[in-house]
């Protein structure tokens, strides 16, 4: 099975349509999967709803999405840093289903296990729990959070082989790895591709049992708050 494709683009094709639902690896902007999101707008699919931990920022990652208007509803835990996300948001042109970040890591991973859904103290009592099931546990109330079980899933990882074992670098690895599991198709950009048997087998974070499709590329690596103190003199 042919796994490496070409470009991103290419990786994409036959796999995109309108309304779909899509899992995003990164966390902030660090190993997001920047081409496979260009590639999405330049395919002017639309109505997409998008599982991730944020929405980017206003030119770049997910925010691009936001800025063509092809995003109808985003579920993350974190969009502080986009105001294009706030202005269609508080207009009421975007949904937002807010999801604590261990909720939505565990949400993914669960969809990728084949779990419908589970219980979790985290939100009973916030307006996170309204309109779900509550069940008690040796006197504890939990709440039921239900698996993402996403069309496609764009994840961004550090090297691949060419059957798609993969490893991620550093903060990289937190949500990458769920939202790759709970794609029915999964499209990866990485770094570096190797050859079957380059890469230690006590290394690989994710099998190649969950990846369809590989495309190698450059990225950017944007900082998203850069934060600098004035040099002291000597």
């Amino acid at each position: 099975m042919k796994k490496v494709y070409a470009n991103a683009a290419e990786a994409l094709d036959g796999v995109l349509f309108d309304g779909m639902l899509i899992a995003a690896g990164g966390f902030g902007l660090c190993g997001i999967p920047e081409l496979l999101i260009a590639a999405i707008r330049d395919a002017g699919t639309k109505n997409l709803t998008i599982a991730s931990n944020n929405a980017g920022v206003d030119d770049f990652g997910l925010g691009v999405l936001l800025q063509t208007k092809q995003v109808k509803k985003m579920m993350s835990s974190y969009v502080g840093e986009n105001a294009e996300f706030m202005r269609q948001y508080l207009s009421g042109e975007l949904e937002l289903e807010f999801n604590p970040q261990g909720t939505l890591a565990e949400r993914m991973r669960a969809g990728g296990s084949g779990i419908p859904g589970f219980y979790t103290k985290t939100g009973v009592g916030t307006v996170i729990a309204e309109g779900k099931e509550h069940k008690d546990f040796n006197g504890e109330t939990y709440i039921l959070e239900e698996g993402i079980f996403a069309d496609l899933a764009i994840v961004k990882a550090w090297k691949a082989d060419t059957t798609g074992n993969l490893i991620f670098r550093k903060t990289a690895r937190n949500f990458n790895p769920p939202a790759a599991m709970c794609g029915k198709v999964c499209v990866v950009e990485v770094e570096e591709i190797v050859e079957p048997g380059e890469l230690d087998p006590d290394h690989i974070h994710l099998p190649g049992v969950y990846v369809h499709r590989i495309v190698q590329g450059e990225h950017e690596k944007r900082i998203e708050q850069r934060t600098t103190r004035k040099k002291e003199d000597a």
